[in-house]
């Protein structure tokens, strides 16, 4: 009897074991359009740079699929070229799910499977919208400049119409500021803040970390890590950052 106890003892171990490995990492899966034969590269956002992981090959299909058992929970790009990608956060033995198009990914790209990864999909959805803001802005101020160039419009009414997109640029950068604000202080906790803190309208930084009212928003991503993985490299590399931060901050208003 004890022999057969202490193998089945032995047996539940390894089926434990067995059962804890395969939920060891996370999968990242998907089909893209216009995919086929074509390749993806999956990259680490690091605290100290970008690393490359690995290139995923895709089938007939546009189908790939990758596992990856990282030491500790980081940021993921997942590139179809060097300027189109997507920014993914998985959680220890998630399968995320991604369809989109090959050939513009950041823009068309869904993502199932992975709440974190979902969290960074709706701030980029938010950032889509504004760039397409953006892009109309533009449009039209090259259009006005081109029919003042030709004496097709006077200075006059090129100012009111040029006052106007001034005043929507301003109203989208203000939306974009507040939505990653509010973004910050709702997933306090998340990497998924880093992203955020660092999101840029027309180049233009929405969190000025040099802004004595804007760093504070440094302080509720440090604060938020540290509460719930004051190990990770990430929250370590970050903490050096917002000292640093603060401290210019300090000393310029010494200087003031």
């Amino acid at each position: 009897m004890k022999k057969k106890a202490k193998l089945f003892f032995c047996s539940a171990l390894l089926l434990l074991s067995a059962s804890a490995c395969k939920h060891d990492g996370f999968t990242i899966e998907g089909t893209l359009e216009g995919g086929a034969g074509q390749s993806l590269w999956l990259e680490e956002i690091a605290p100290e740079g970008p690393i490359f992981i690995d290139s995923i090959p895709m089938d007939a299909d546009g189908h790939f699929k990758y596992h990856y058992n990282p030491p500790y929970k980081s940021l993921y790009n997942l590139h179809t070229t060097e300027n189109n990608y997507i920014v993914t956060l998985p959680s220890n033995g998630e399968t995320i799910e991604v369809t989109g198009s090959y050939d513009n990914l950041s823009a068309s790209y869904n993502v199932k499977g992975s709440s974190e990864s979902a969290l960074l999909w709706q701030l980029q959805q938010y950032t889509n919208d504004g760039s397409k803001i953006l892009s109309a802005l533009v449009d039209s101020v090259n259009h006005y400049d081109a029919l003042l160039s030709a004496g097709m419009m006077d200075q006059a009414t090129y100012d009111k119409k040029k006052e106007v997109t001034d005043s929507i640029y301003h109203a989208t950068f203000v939306e974009q500021q507040e939505y990653v604000c509010r973004f910050v202080e709702e997933n306090a906790g998340s990497l998924s803040t880093l992203i955020a803190l660092y999101k840029p309208f027309n180049n233009r930084a929405l969190i000025d970390p040099r802004d004595p009212v804007s760093i504070d928003y440094f302080d509720i991503v440090l604060e938020g890590l540290q509460r719930e993985m004051p190990d990770n490299p990430h929250t370590l590399r970050f903490k050096n950052t917002t000292e640093h931060l603060r401290s210019a901050i300090n000393r310029d208003q010494e200087g003031q």
